[in-house]
């Protein structure tokens, strides 16, 4: 496979470029990465003509694949032809917000910003701004943008920022607990309650190997936020309108969240954020309230409209079925082949999500028939229910190196494009197709 111009781009971007890359997970792709030049429906081409089997799909934004039906990149076009921006409110926004209120359980009003970090960080301020109170409860290993206040690790007796740049002082107000442990979370309020603004918390750790909550943890961080006067943070920037539907990862659990942050599929594949809940608190909101929040390129019509379309054309089409059932055959097939040749290893995933995490240990080979049957969902009648992960802790003891450094590369000589770690999920659309799922279930067996 000639990858030249690829290694040439790379050699050029590391003269003017921080480690070549403009988000650190995309060098780790070892010795470097490889440079797209376009996408086409479940695929992308790179910059030598290598085609691959795209399971990474812009890390989660494109719910329909790289060629777009011909109403959403008409409606793009037309918007980007009226004009780049215009520092005013357009319809266009006042309509993807009304659809998302429409459909999402928990959303009465909705302010719409540029990215997943972006609509964490204002949903953290408007927490604190409305419950008058300092601290946030994060998930040890979650992931919710990089930002100050979610960038820490460590436990929650002895919090420490995970990054250089963040000062102690930040770190103390972010109470680490593991996902999936309630006795941990009842620890922490007994301990800071009083003080406690939110608990943020992805529905499924979807930016750490997939982690599926276990039955009734939503229900629990529900009801003990709501008798400490605590806000509950859903974060769906992966999730949301691809778990769940239109109704996202929350109606699918059935449990109502105060607050939702939103990024990916609601911008189509553009720039986008969103923190929606209900009235009284995005109305904390500056102009209407005193938590103040702002952006130049807030609801910018072209990423308005492209999240619209997409939206509409899942809404109107068979987009959920598809997505769904591609990513049902891909983990029912991932679970026959890891049973038979990596029985330790573990699958992952829901809907339109999967991943297989390189456990070191699991059941015998010989005990795996009553096994969840297409990805793992903590069923305690499960045979992995003992070893299978958790919690980020459980995913991060796999044997990540051996993901990474050999079993990612054996899957790109096949031609299958997955995500660069261990620990990034993985993605079906709707420009795939069986023939696809058929041709990566091969690469797998081939590289297990």
């Amino acid at each position: 496979m000639n990858d030249d111009n690829s290694r040439e781009l790379y050699d050029r971007a590391l003269s003017v470029m921080p480690g070549g890359v403009n988000s650190a997970v995309r060098a780790a792709i070892e010795p470097y990465p490889f440079f797209v030049q376009k996408g086409d429906a479940g695929h992308v081409i790179d910059a030598d003509g290598n085609r691959y089997i795209d399971w990474v799909m812009g890390l989660g934004p494109l719910l329909l694949g790289h060629s777009l039906p011909e109403q959403v990149q008409a409606a793009i076009q037309q918007k980007a032809s009226e004009g780049p921006m215009y520092g005013t409110p357009t319809a266009v926004e006042v309509d993807l917000a009304e659809f998302v209120v429409r459909h999402v359980p928990s959303v009465e009003k909705i302010r719409f910003v540029n990215s997943g970090t972006e609509a964490t960080v204002s949903a953290v301020r408007l927490a604190r701004g409305y419950t008058g109170r300092n601290k946030i409860v994060v998930m040890q290993g979650g992931y919710h943008g990089a930002q100050e206040s979610t960038l820490v690790e460590g436990t929650h007796e002895n919090p420490a920022p995970s990054s250089a740049g963040i000062p102690q002082s930040f770190a103390e107000h972010t109470l680490p607990v593991p996902f999936n442990d309630e006795d941990a979370m009842r620890e922490v309020f007994e301990e800071h309650g009083d003080d406690i603004a939110a608990v943020l918390t992805e529905p499924i750790l979807a930016n750490y190997g997939i982690v599926y909550p276990e039955d009734g943890y939503h229900e629990f961080l529900r009801e003990i936020t709501n008798e400490h006067g605590s806000l509950l943070i859903f974060d769906e920037v992966i999730t949301g309108f691809r778990v769940g539907g239109l109704g996202c990862a929350q109606s699918e659990f059935g449990v109502t969240p105060d607050l939702t942050t939103f990024g990916k599929i609601i911008g189509g594949g553009f720039p986008v954020g969103a923190i929606g809940g209900r009235a009284e608190i995005i109305d904390g909101f500056a102009p209407a309230g005193d938590v103040f929040q702002a952006g130049t390129f807030s609801g910018h019509p072209v990423t308005m409209a492209a999240g619209l379309e997409t939206l509409q054309f899942a809404a109107e089409n068979d987009v959920y079925n598809h997505v769904n059932g591609l990513g049902e055959q891909l983990r029912s097939g991932l679970t026959e082949i890891v049973a038979d040749q990596a029985p330790s290893y573990t699958v992952t995933g829901t809907e339109s999500m999967f991943k297989v995490i390189f456990t070191r240990e699991g059941p015998g080979k010989e005990s795996l028939e009553e096994q969840c049957s297409a990805g793992c969902r903590q069923r305690p009648t499960c045979p992995r229910y003992d070893t299978c992960p958790k919690n980020a802790a459980d995913v991060k003891n796999a044997e990540t190196d051996r993901w990474r450094r050999v079993f990612w590369g054996q899957m790109k000589a096949q031609d299958v494009f997955l995500s660069q770690n261990q620990f990034e999920c993985q993605f079906v659309s709707y420009g795939h197709t069986e023939a696809d799922v058929e041709a990566t279930l091969e690469a797998y067996k081939n590289a297990l």
